[in-house]
């Protein structure tokens, strides 16, 4: 068996892989949620940190972008600042 993680031995990584096939769908659903939470702070946290003066709706506005694309932000939410115009929606 090939290892998925780097970091975890064969035989933990084949325990947490039997958790996970065991685990009912609306668990999965449960934690999958919990990690787009955690991806869309995260990304929140580094727009704050490249874009200091932003407020909330043009944070909101270019996590949609970093997201989704730039012409399907602007469609959303109006024309992006060309400042930062690598927010292409790369991920």
């Amino acid at each position: 068996m090939s290892t998925l993680f780097a970091d975890t031995t064969p035989d933990v990584e084949a325990k947490l892989l039997d958790l996970l096939r065991a685990a009912p769908p609306w668990r999965k659903i449960e934690m999958m949620e919990a990690l787009n939470r955690t991806m869309r702070r995260a990304i929140l946290c580094g727009l704050r940190d490249r874009y200091p003066a932003a407020n909330e709706a043009e944070l909101r506005q270019r996590l949609a972008a970093h997201l989704y694309g730039r012409e399907l932000a602007e469609k959303a939410y109006g024309p992006l600042s060309r400042e930062g115009q690598g927010d292409s929606g790369s991920a």
